[in-house]
């Protein structure tokens, strides 16, 4: 007989009964426009009963029209009045749903809303909030490693292996050369496939309580696949899928995604042929895109595995250095390529600013990161890389009164970006002779992080009459780094 997650707690139909009469007036309320009061309704029944999922939804949607009708968050006081962290984890559920409730694109507080659900042993509540935290964080300009960690243990607690493995492997997306990460995502993947597909499978616990049977049915339907890790049940499902419609073009793409997920050469080889295939098929260029990223992303494993096993002698030192132009090159070839396609993709017009910085073509990367800092997006990192190329390409001038106006603009004078914008200033102004201006500039670094590359020893040489040097230090060129263009 299969068992439920040890820590599962059941709510009484008693509870179940009195839950609905405050879901009835929260849903009277919302038919009214009165959001706030709707909330508050719904919110003393999920008191009764936390794990009612479909009152949990209701919330959400109601909060969601709130929202739209130019409803606002909670003032900072009474964001004060709500404790987040009581000894009672299902007053911190309630709690931070409240926050989220008012605040519906938060995903700290959907995050802190799994939590607390996960400990009070509400799991059909982690069940539905977890894939709409994933979706929300992995919607953010800059999703946040950490938070898919976190949700992943969340997921671990009611032994939600697939969402567990899902948010895994955003954050081995996010951390393409972590391998602590690759080997827990095999341990999840042979947790999955012993208990079976979870709870996503369908049905809540509710429902499980009642029939046990069915659950059992369901843990051993993919018993055969018990010694595959995550990301093959990933390729035999997207293969499955890709089997059943192979002229849906979106079943390939995930079935490439799968592919190339696994790192392993010969899968990455079946991923380009299809893309090939399509590409005949089709002329449709983003096909052969997706080739040139999958060629890239192979090279720089290269370059990461090369650059792991580098030795402090010459030799080593040049044989990563030369690699690393190779890599750089090759770069540069696609992203050209594909700015002919995508002439207003300021991206692509920014990474190939980025490869030319790194193989010295300064003239050319002006130009690149002059139509880059077009784009919004873009434009803090490429007004900062176009002052190190004016720098490079000896047009002091320019870089120095560039950087000016940077600096006086910045907001996060505590950033890195603030640091290595004053320290190439001061670059600029030793180079121009302006050696009293050049000092403050690296004191002002120095001031803030006395370990910034090499400032403590700018300073010392510069008060001590040493002469100005030319060039950036090694650290210095902007990284390559994983491309998802």
């Amino acid at each position: 007989m299969a068992e439920l997650p040890e820590g599962y707690r059941e709510v009484s139909e008693e509870d179940r009964k009195k839950a609905q009469v405050f879901f009835g007036h929260g849903d009277t309320k919302a038919a009214l426009g009165q959001y706030d009061y709707a909330i508050e309704m719904y919110l003393n029944g999920l008191r009764l009963d936390p794990d009612a999922v479909d009152a949990h939804r209701k919330v959400r949607e109601i909060s969601l029209k709130r929202k739209a009708s130019g409803g606002k968050d909670l003032g900072m006081l009474e964001k004060m009045k709500i404790k987040k962290n009581t000894k009672d984890d299902k007053e911190n559920l309630l709690n931070a749903e409240k926050l989220l409730a008012f605040d519906p694109g938060n995903t700290d507080h959907m995050l802190s809303v799994a939590q607390s659900a996960a400990k009070s042993g509400y799991y059909d509540t982690v069940a539905w909030i977890g894939p709409i935290f994933l979706e929300a964080e992995a919607s953010t300009p800059k999703p946040d490693v950490k938070k898919f960690l976190a949700i992943k243990d969340i997921f671990k607690i009611p032994k939600f292996w697939q969402l567990a493995g899902d948010a895994l492997y955003v954050a081995m997306r996010l951390q393409p050369g972590n391998i602590e990460l690759a080997g827990e995502a095999k341990n999840i993947g042979a947790m999955q496939t012993i208990q079976g597909a979870g709870y996503d499978k369908g049905g809540s616990f509710r429902d499980k309580v009642k029939d046990m049977k069915g659950q059992l049915r369901l843990l051993d339907a993919d018993k055969e696949l018990a010694d595959d890790d995550a990301i093959t049940r990933r390729i035999i499902e997207a293969d499955k899928q890709f089997a059943a419609d192979p002229n849906e073009a979106g079943k390939m793409t995930k079935l490439v995604e799968a592919l190339v997920s696994s790192e392993k050469p010969e899968l990455e080889a079946r991923a380009i042929k299809l893309l090939e295939e399509w590409f005949t098929k089709t002329q449709q260029y983003r096909f052969r895109k997706m080739i040139g990223q999958i060629r890239i992303k192979q090279m720089q494993r290269e370059e990461r595995a090369k650059h792991k096993a580098m030795t402090n002698t010459p030799e080593s030192k040049q044989e990563y250095i030369d690699l690393r132009r190779k890599v750089a090159e090759f770069e540069l070839q696609e992203f050209n390529a594909w700015a002919k396609e995508y002439p207003t993709d300021m991206a692509i017009r920014f990474e190939i600013g980025k490869r030319q910085l790194i193989l010295e073509q300064f003239d050319e990367a002006i130009t690149s990161f002059q139509s880059s800092r077009n784009d919004p997006k873009f434009r803090l990192k490429s007004m900062i890389l176009l002052c190190r190329a004016f720098f490079e390409a000896g047009f002091l001038d320019e870089a120095d009164e560039t950087l000016a106006g940077l600096i006086k603009d910045f907001q996060n004078t505590d950033s890195d970006e603030y640091k290595d914008l004053c320290y190439l200033r001061g670059r600029v102004l030793e180079q121009k002779g302006m050696i009293a201006e050049a000092i403050r500039c690296f004191s002002t670094v120095f001031q803030k992080d006395s370990g910034f590359k090499d400032v403590s020893a700018r300073i010392k040489r510069l008060r001590s009459g040493g002469a100005a040097t030319s060039g950036v230090p090694a650290a210095s060129p902007p990284s390559a780094g994983p491309t998802n263009q």
